[in-house]
């Protein structure tokens, strides 16, 4: 299908992005891969867009304590960044969207403002605590990815932001990280996906965990449970067991369904994954 008919505008910075969309009542336009599909599809027809895609003070990644991550930056180059500290679960997650096409083209600012509940990007974003910038005429404001992700394809930006960058802390320390997904196999959007955070002294016992489950709850969703049934603990297989079916008790039936995978078998997916990313995290954080 083709979609409806648009007015095309190019922004060459932040501040000519904000003029032209407010002038026009549009989308922004990054990488395309979220908002055309959906324009072919008559699931959104803007009367404008707005392309931000070559604005380059909103692409790459710098060190900063923590890393900040340029709303443009592409997939591929989260997927590949090697800087120490940087976190293991966001470069396996970035190097599992898509296919070669869509990372080398799809941005990490039009994914999470898109917050398709079945990416990939959101679910890490929310374990790892990470906070994005949003930059309006007024003024910036940061939002913790906690509160950003409101629901079914909606975030905490306003009509008038634009999504500028997001910052992640170093995975320092006795930290490690971990993403694990059951993935479409036509899309490769996630079935159900979970991300780990693990903390580890230096007698293997856990002091901080965090997950967050994606794919098959309306928004990325942190489970406190996980964190409950984990730390003080070394995370052993009965450890992570017991995490998993707390990780299970709390999702209830918030769990969505689809024609490719109904509710029940993403509920029963559920404890695997979320196993097998707590695991991997703690291996990494020894």
């Amino acid at each position: 299908m083709y979609p409806r008919p648009f007015d095309y505008m190019r922004a060459d910075s932040v501040e000519q992005a904000l003029d032209l969309r407010s002038e026009s009542g549009g989308r922004f336009l990054a990488g395309g891969h979220s908002i055309l599909p959906m324009m072919k599809l008559r699931m959104a027809a803007p009367d404008a867009l707005v392309d931000i895609g070559r604005i380059d003070q909103l692409r790459g990644i710098s060190a900063n304590g923590g890393f900040t991550i340029g709303a443009l930056t592409t997939h591929t180059m989260v997927a590949s960044e090697g800087s120490d500290g940087f976190p293991a679960a966001l470069s396996e997650a970035a190097g599992m969207i898509g296919d070669p096409q869509v990372r080398n083209r799809g941005t990490v600012g039009g994914n999470v403002a898109h917050a398709d509940p079945a990416s990939d990007l959101p679910t890490v974003f929310s374990a790892l605590g990470a906070t994005m910038t949003a930059v309006s005429k007024g003024g910036s404001r940061d939002i913790a990815a906690a509160d950003f992700f409101t629901g079914l394809f909606e975030t905490a930006l306003n009509d008038d932001e634009i999504l500028t960058q997001i910052t992640v802390g170093s995975e320092a320390g006795n930290r490690g990280s971990a993403y694990a997904k059951l993935f479409n196999p036509a899309s490769r959007y996630a079935v159900v996906g979970a991300c780990a955070v693990v903390d580890l002294d230096d007698d293997g016992r856990c002091t901080a965990c965090t997950v967050a489950v994606g794919g098959l709850t309306p928004k990325a969703t942190v489970l406190g449970s996980v964190a409950d049934a984990v730390v003080g603990q070394p995370v052993t297989e009965e450890s992570t067991e017991n995490a998993a079916r707390a990780a299970l008790d709390e999702v209830g039936d918030q769990v969505m369904g689809d024609v490719y995978a109904g509710a029940e078998y993403r509920r029963d997916l559920l404890p695997i994954f979320v196993a097998r990313a707590l695991t991997a995290a703690a291996s990494r954080a020894g």
